[in-house]
């Protein structure tokens, strides 16, 4: 004869089970997939007509630690792998103290691709300890015991050294493959230091003329009311990092369970569609190579850089120069 469970071995059996799978759970995201650096290849019909292809590889959150050596060397071998026109970078660069040990090396087989960038708030004060529950509360606080970071050594290695261009609530003109690049950007709106006036101001300044050219708005944080200003600005593409994907995902699931800031959750990674003013035009939101010092884990949410293919205008293109792949 048979003996029939009781219920409180079924739940105990159940309750192991769902340990034992959280268990492993745990251990892929914090020993294995963290470690799985990925390109994520996207297409954006956003260039004069006639123009070539420009090739954008967008870096965001490496948050960088001395120690993390595999991902500098990842980072470096992209210079070779994508030979990226432009470099768009959108900002915590930094993970310690001492990050800019390991930017350096990985980081500089980059130099002398132009480049924009911006911060975020890892640029310039040191992560800290933080319950990760409270993200489901909404967009974190900040500590003020934050340790301060070397900020400026930071942009004399991306703008001295490297050659990038910062856009930190301001606006600048470069050229990348031969085409003109308007670009304007803001400081972490995070942490409410984007000043959105100046920096539309700075970009209404830079003169409208005849000659063709690409207009980017880059920031590190994607809130709505940057990203619609932007748009009504009249950029034709948007780039952004800040969210990381969520950093632990529901597997196959097309939303964030958080994203840290008020973007819609089904657009917290990837390249999509955003809308503002009657306008439509592509938004890159990058989930980043990094994470806390703090928090060491992915879940379905590979570390990534993106890389963009932009492409000309064209009446024959149906998807209206929106983004594809």
């Amino acid at each position: 004869m048979s003996r029939r469970s009781s219920p409180g071995r079924t739940a105990l059996t159940a309750l192991g089970a769902v340990g034992a799978v959280g268990a492993a759970a745990t251990a892929w995201g914090v020993g294995i997939e963290r470690h799985l650096f990925t390109i994520r290849a996207h297409e954006a019909a956003v260039l004069p007509a006639g123009s070539p292809s420009l090739t954008v590889l967008h870096l965001s959150d490496p948050h960088m630690a001395p120690w993390q050596r595999r991902k500098q060397r990842w980072i470096a071998d992209l210079a070779d792998e994508v030979q990226p026109d432009l470099v768009v970078n959108t900002g915590d660069n930094l993970g310690h103290e001492d990050g800019l040990d390991g930017l350096r090396p990985a980081f500089s087989p980059l130099r002398g691709v132009p480049g924009l960038f911006v911060h975020g708030s890892n640029d310039v004060v040191a992560p800290s300890r933080r319950n990760p529950l409270l993200y489901f509360q909404g967009p974190s606080s900040y500590s003020s015991r934050s340790g301060r970071l070397d900020t400026g050594a930071l942009d004399a290695f991306l703008a001295d050294e490297l050659g990038w261009t910062p856009l930190h609530n301001t606006a600048a003109t470069i050229r990348a493959a031969g085409i003109r690049i308007d670009a304007l950007g803001v400081d972490d709106a995070h942490r409410d230091w984007d000043d959105i006036d100046a920096a539309t101001t700075a970009y209404a300044a830079l003169g409208d003329s005849d000659e063709p050219r690409l207009r980017l708005g880059v920031t590190h944080a994607p809130y709505r009311r940057v990203l619609d200003r932007f748009t009504d600005a009249g950029v034709d593409a948007l780039l952004a990092g800040h969210t990381h994907g969520g950093q632990v995902r529901i597997p196959f699931s097309r939303k964030a369970l958080v994203a840290n800031c008020d973007i819609p959750l089904d657009q917290a990674r990837g390249c999509s569609t955003w809308r503002s003013g009657g306008r439509a035009i592509p938004l890159n939101v990058s989930a980043g190579l990094g994470h806390s010092i703090y928090a060491p884990v992915r879940f379905a949410c590979l570390p990534e850089v993106s890389v963009l293919t932009l492409r000309a205008k064209s009446a024959l293109d149906s998807s209206g120069g929106l983004p594809t792949g």
